[in-house]
């Protein structure tokens, strides 16, 4: 990682792209359930921040997968910081839905 790299935005809508393409792979957000039924991205998983540690209702495999949004990329950091400390290996926090541009389910 460069020193700028930080400065770069990530684009949900790349990173969905990748999700899609790995197999396995789970696409979760951390919002609360209020703001997932008002939409979220198709195929989706919802753990709250506030629960992450009941991440192993969806998935006890550390090396799964994980692209982790909220709505703007604050919380899903956070819910990132908090898989690694729980031995998650390949997570990634993708942003928030406000910058997503694809179909949303309610």
């Amino acid at each position: 990682m460069g020193l700028w790299d930080f400065m770069k935005k990530t684009d949900i809508n790349q990173e969905i792209k990748e999700y899609s393409s790995l197999k396995g792979a789970i696409l979760l957000d951390v919002r609360t359930p209020e703001e997932y039924r008002e939409g979220h991205i198709p195929n989706s998983r919802n753990v709250p921040l506030q629960t992450i540690n009941r991440i192993t209702q969806v998935t006890d495999n550390k090396d799964t997968p994980l692209f982790v949004y909220c709505y703007s990329g604050s919380r899903s950091r956070q819910a990132v910081n908090a898989l690694q400390h729980m031995g998650y290996t390949k997570v990634k926090n993708i942003g928030g839905i406000a910058s997503y541009n694809g179909k949303v389910e309610r």
